[in-house]
Formats: structure tokens, sequence, C-alpha cells
């Protein structure tokens, strides 16, 4: 009865602090530090808390949490989204490859958490690129990207300019997420509130 009602509360505990993170994030993913025009902003760290879930309890529940987080990015955007004149397919198609998927995949984070600094660094790097990847799959199938970045610079090449213009904020966002991650998990108190599973 005791193990029932220690696993009982640590479900618990895990949940609030999977909600209290998922409440962080969007707070923080609404404090933009350059947005740009077609999409894509630079914000304040806004996936460290979904990346937090996934390294305490793992990459199941991180995903998970990362899946809601996906979902009110979503409906945070959805009045620019309707006024952009989408049809059906496009609309759910923008949803799942801007939206959905990329979002979801912060979550994966966790995936080497058990082994150590190095591999929670790499499951963070990992979690980012596969989000970058999928907006570039976006900028490329969905909105055949191709133009003007800055005065100047010009690219014609459909992949190539979504894979310069996606990177414009993605790699700040890699940046700023690794960078802060690395203080956090390098920093004692922060690692009391990690569960002995990493």
């Amino acid at each position: 009865m005791k193990t029932v009602n220690t696993k009982t509360k640590q479900a618990l505990v895990s949940l609030c602090v999977s909600a209290i993170m998922l409440a962080l994030a969007t707070v923080l993913s609404l404090l933009k530090i350059w947005s740009f025009p077609w999409g894509g902003s630079i914000t304040l760290a806004s996936m460290v808390p979904i990346i937090f879930i996934s390294i305490a309890y793992g990459p199941v529940q991180g995903l998970l949490t990362a899946f809601l987080y996906s979902w009110i990015q979503f409906f945070l955007d959805l009045g620019s989204i309707m006024s952009w004149g989408l049809t059906k397919e496009m609309f759910i198609w923008t949803a799942l490859l801007d939206y959905i998927l990329p979002f979801t995949l912060i979550g994966i984070a966790g995936i080497f958490a058990k082994k150590g600094f190095a591999g929670r660094m790499t499951g963070v790097c990992i979690a980012v690129t596969l989000r970058y990847a999928s907006h570039v799959l976006s900028g490329t199938l969905l909105w055949h990207s191709a133009g003007k970045i800055w005065e100047g610079l010009v690219i014609e090449n459909e992949w190539l300019y979504s894979i310069v213009y996606n990177a414009c904020y993605m790699l700040p966002e890699l940046i700023i997420t690794a960078a802060i991650t690395a203080i956090l998990l390098k920093n004692k108190s922060f690692l009391r509130l990690i569960p002995s599973r990493v």
C-alpha cells in the first residue's frame, strides 16, 4: 500500500511540475527578443521548461507535455494563420509541420538524460535540430520559400532559402536554449529538483 501511495504521489508531483513548466514555457514564448517577417521568432528560452520535463521525467512525459505545448502555440497564432487565406489542406499541413510536429519534438530532449551532462546536452541539440528540420520542410514543401531574406540577399533555391531563413531564428534559439540548460544542469541547487532517475 505504501508503494502504491508513493507511486501515486510521484505521478501527481510530475503532473503538477509538467503543468507549471508548460505554463512557464508559454509565457516565455510570448517574450520575443526578435520576430521575423514570415514566421519564426527568437524567444526568451521558451523551450527550456519543456526540456526540463523531458530530462527530469523522461522523453515520454516530455513528448506529452511538448504535444500540449504545440497546441497552445498553434492556438496562440490561430488568428494570424486564419488571416492568410489558406485552403483546408494547406491549413492542416501548416498546423502539422509548423506547430504540432516541431514543438512536440522538443520533448525528445531527455532521450539520453541518463548518460550524464554530455548526454543531456546531446538530447537538447537533437530536439532543437529536429524542430528546425520540421520548419525547413514546411518552408520548402508548403510555402515554396524563395526570395529575399535581407536587403541585397536573395536566394532563389527553395531548400537553401528555407534552410537559411529558419536558421536565422533557430540557431539563436539553439544557442540560448543550450546555454541556459547547461548553466542549470551545472547548478547543484537546480539538480536537486531532478528526480533520481538521472
